[in-house]
C-alpha cells in the first residue's frame, strides 16, 4: 500500500514536471521572435542580412529607432490609437453590460435563440465582413476617420457572453430584494449587478484594448492617411522604404515603437490581468 502511494506521488511529480518543460518549450518558442526583432532593432543597417547572419550585427546603435520616429507621424498614430481604443471600450462596456444583463435578468420569447445568434457571430471571421463593412462605411460618409475603425466593434459577443455568465452567478435573492425595495433597472445593474461582476469587466476591458491596439487589416482598409491612421496601419510605410522589400532592423524598431506601451502596461498589471481570467474562468 505504501508502495503504491509512492508511486502515485512519484507519477505525478514527474507528469508535474513534464508539464512544466511543456510549458517552458512553449514560451521559448513564443519569445524567439520577440528577442530577434529586439536584437535585429539595435543592428546597423549597413549591415545585410544573410543566411546564418540573421541575429547580432557587427555593433549596436540607437540610429534606427531616431530614424523611424522621424519617418513616420508616430505621435499622430499614437493619439488617433488611443482615441479609437477608449472609443471603442467606452461604447462596449455600455453594450455589453445591456446586454447581459437582459440575458440574465429577464425572460422573453426566443431568448435562447437570439443568445445563439449573437454567440454564432464569434465564429465568423472579421474578414468575411470586410467588403459589407466598407461598403456601409462609405454609405454613412465616414470614410478615412476614427470612427470609421471604431463603429463595427461597438457590439460584442463575447462580452455579452461573459457579464451575462458573472451577472447569472448573481444570488437571486439580492435581485428580488432590490426590487421589492424599488429599485429601477439601471439601480438593479448599478447596485446589484455590477459590484461583484467588476473582474470580468477588467477582463475583458483588457482583451478589448490589446485586441484593438493590435488590430491591423480593418484601419489599413478603412483609412487613407496619417490623420485617422492607428500605429499598426502606419507600420506599412515601413514595408515600402526599401527597393527590395523591407529593411529589417528599421522595420523592428518601428515594430518595438508599437507594441512598448502594450508591453510595459502588461508587465505592470501582469498581477491583475491574470487574477481577473482567473476570477472569470476563462482558461
Amino acid at each position: 500500500m505504501g508502495a503504491q502511494v509512492i508511486n502515485k506521488k512519484q507519477l505525478s511529480r514527474i507528469a508535474s514536471w513534464l508539464l512544466t518543460a511543456f510549458t517552458a518549450v512553449l514560451a521559448i518558442f513564443w519569445i524567439i521572435p520577440v528577442v530577434w526583432a529586439i536584437v535585429a532593432s539595435f543592428r546597423p543597417m549597413s549591415d545585410p542580412m544573410t543566411t546564418g547572419d540573421v541575429w547580432f550585427g557587427s555593433s549596436l546603435t540607437f540610429a534606427n529607432y531616431l530614424r523611424a520616429w522621424s519617418l513616420a507621424p508616430f505621435g499622430q498614430y499614437y493619439i488617433n490609437t488611443i482615441l479609437i481604443v477608449i472609443i471603442i471600450l467606452a461604447v462596449q462596456l455600455v453594450t455589453i453590460i445591456l446586454g447581459g444583463f437582459a440575458f440574465a435578468n429577464y425572460r422573453f420569447a426566443g431568448k435562447k435563440w437570439v443568445f445563439f445568434f449573437i454567440l454564432l457571430q464569434m465564429m465568423i471571421p472579421t474578414t468575411a465582413l470586410l467588403a459589407p463593412n466598407f461598403a456601409t462605411i462609405r454609405v454613412l460618409g465616414l470614410y478615412n476617420t476614427r470612427l470609421a475603425i471604431a463603429l463595427p466593434y461597438f457590439g460584442s459577443a463575447f462580452g455579452v457572453f461573459l457579464m451575462r455568465q458573472a451577472f447569472m452567478d448573481v444570488p437571486r435573492d439580492l435581485v428580488d430584494a432590490g426590487t421589492m425595495d424599488g429599485c429601477s433597472w439601471w439601480q438593479l445593474i448599478w447596485h446589484i449587478y455590477l459590484p461583484p461582476s467588476f473582474p470580468s469587466l477588467i477582463a475583458f476591458s483588457l482583451s478589448s484594448i490589446t485586441w484593438h491596439w493590435n488590430e491591423f487589416l480593418w484601419p489599413l482598409v478603412i483609412t487613407n492617411s496619417d490623420a485617422a491612421r492607428p500605429l499598426t496601419a502606419g507600420l506599412v510605410r515601413f514595408t515600402q522604404l526599401g527597393e527590395i522589400g523591407a529593411q529589417w532592423p528599421l522595420l523592428s524598431a518601428a515594430t518595438l515603437i508599437v507594441i512598448i506601451p502594450l508591453l510595459i502596461t502588461f508587465l505592470i498589471f501582469q498581477r491583475h490581468f491574470v487574477e481577473s481570467y482567473l476570477h472569470t474562468g476563462i482558461k
